[in-house]
């Protein structure tokens, strides 16, 4: 047994943080801690019954002010699993906190577990299976978050093929059943052109996602619908921009197509910071925003009415779509059939966006 206050004894480290200059701690290091033997501390950790709750309660106590984390390696000599969650983020998402919403989201979820967290990052200029085939040839999760998904999506077959557990921010149409958490783009799009059109205006512009992403579809879907049951007209962009456009072309292509006599009178918006770049040609062109164009805008944050109180805003939920595709993957891990495993989001106006009319 270890004497005097139990507190006494670790102070040279800070809760949570290894000791400065000391070796990585072990089970045998809290075993030592507290008087406890090896297999007893291993047992309380991994929550077994037959350990009191005291003991259990002691034993994590050390574990965390000493920073003790289990040996990745040895978990994965014993169990044949890592204990890891791979995040396969686009380089791309990271404007306006995307990804860091999304890594809050997930690890809410992952925190009362024994998985750990790790992202991975890359970019579409390149091939995504480059990520997807290292995570699987070295083994180095038990579960992949994947997203930017594309209607046939190859990350999707490769990882069923190969019986890897996986949860998809999107959807694809590629007649694999999957996991999967995504925004109804379809009726976020249609409910904006319904908006615009309450607003009075005709000549109807959307800023769609690039044509390879499964999102690009539904949201086209959404808006040749509303097109129709409202009777306005699209104001064709013929793909000369995209939400993936860099933001100074897209500036200089707003304040062009506003400069002109028939421009827009009204946008649709699938990215918050798209917005913010046509917005400002807009102004260029000497237009204003709620006068000569009305713009309903998608955001993962809730900031574009502090910029331009006259947008209409539609929030997504990004830290929720974390925490929804954690507990997917999880159960999925666990064996739970994919089809009580994928959830949709529907839209939800703003509470700072403007009355239509108003």
């Amino acid at each position: 047994m270890v004497s005097g206050d139990m507190n006494d004894s670790i102070k040279p480290g800070q809760s949570g943080q290894p000791f400065a200059g000391y070796e990585r701690p072990t089970l045998k290091t809290i075993a030592y801690m507290t008087g406890l033997g090896i297999t007893t501390v291993s047992r309380a950790l991994k929550d077994a019954p037959d350990i009191g709750a005291e003991t259990k309660e002691r034993v994590r106590q050390v574990a965390q002010q000493i920073g003790y984390q289990p040996n990745r390696a040895g978990v994965r000599l014993r169990t044949g699993k890592t204990n890891v969650i791979a995040l396969v983020l686009s380089v791309d998402e990271e404007l306006m906190g995307f990804t860091t919403q999304m890594v809050f989201g997930i690890t809410e979820v992952l925190a009362s577990t024994q998985y750990h967290l790790v992202v991975t990052p890359h970019t579409h200029a390149k091939d995504p299976m480059i990520p997807i085939r290292y995570i699987l040839d070295t083994g180095s999760a038990d579960g992949v978050i994947i997203s930017k998904m594309q209607p046939d999506d190859p990350r999707v077959r490769f990882m069923t093929e190969r019986n890897m557990p996986f949860a998809a921010h999107g959807r694809t149409e590629m007649g694999i059943e999957h996991p999967y958490h995504d925004f109804d783009n379809e009726a976020y799009v249609y409910e904006a052109v319904k908006r615009l059109s309450q607003c009075g205006r005709k000549r109807i512009a959307v800023l769609l996602p690039p044509k390879q992403f499964s999102y690009h579809d539904f949201a086209r879907r959404g808006f040749e619908r509303g097109l129709r049951d409202f009777s306005v007209g699209e104001f064709a962009l013929n793909g000369i921009i995209s939400n993936d456009t860099p933001l100074d072309q897209i500036k200089e292509v707003s304040q062009t197509l506003m400069s002109a006599p028939d421009c827009p009178d009204g946008l649709v918006s699938i990215s918050g910071t798209s917005t913010i770049a046509f917005i400002a040609g807009v102004e260029e062109a000497g237009k204003k925003v709620g006068k000569d164009i009305d713009v309903v805008s998608k955001q993962s944050a809730d900031f574009l009415n502090w910029l331009r109180p006259e947008i209409h805003t539609v929030n997504e939920d990004i830290k929720l779509a974390g925490r929804e595709l954690a507990k997917a993957l999880l159960a999925r891990i666990d064996g739970k059939p994919v089809a009580g495993l994928q959830t949709l989001s529907q839209p939800v106006w703003s509470s700072r966006t403007p009355k239509f009319g108003a």
